[in-house]
């Protein structure tokens, strides 16, 4: 398990990051956790469940 920074996932996805939070707001990307005071990140394993998702046409 490893959590990625906001840079990460969006290198990872290919994503802005107002569109990865207006996602969030909808309901339709992972959400992030609080690892440590406000330091937030999300699990990895998240991330790419949801990119496989899109590879898979599911939402």
């Amino acid at each position: 398990m490893r959590f990625l920074k906001l840079q990460q996932v969006m290198d990872k996805t290919s994503l802005c990051r107002s569109s990865i939070y207006n996602l969030i707001n909808a309901g339709k990307f992972p959400k992030n956790v609080t690892v440590m005071g406000k330091r937030k990140a999300w699990l990895e394993s998240e991330i790419e469940d949801w990119m496989m998702s899109k590879m898979e046409g599911i939402e």
